[in-house]
């Protein structure tokens, strides 16, 4: 399934379709010009256990990488990926 990204220049989501309905989404905002802070991850229950939302936080991290910016994980699930992926910690804020 691809990844899409939106953003305003001020906030934003990475989301996953199926079938022109939205079943994953992490929101983030930008906070300044080297700074995104992830909100929420969220991943609809019949897809629930299949590694979406580990995806959608690897698409923050490449986008975070190819910008050269830092990543502040408010939420809690993405949090826990960051906390158990070491290879993230370079985007780490």
């Amino acid at each position: 399934m691809e990844i899409k990204n939106e953003n305003d220049g001020k906030r934003g989501s990475f989301f996953i379709e199926d079938g022109g309905k939205r079943i994953g989404e992490m929101q983030y905002m930008f906070a300044g010009p080297v700074k995104m802070v992830i909100i929420h991850t969220g991943v609809e229950d019949a897809y629930q256990g299949m590694g979406l939302g580990r995806d959608l936080v690897k698409a923050g991290v490449d986008y975070a990488r190819a910008h050269h910016m830092k990543i502040l994980p408010l939420c809690v699930f993405a949090k826990k990926i960051f906390d158990t992926t070491p290879e993230y910690s370079d985007v780490l804020f």
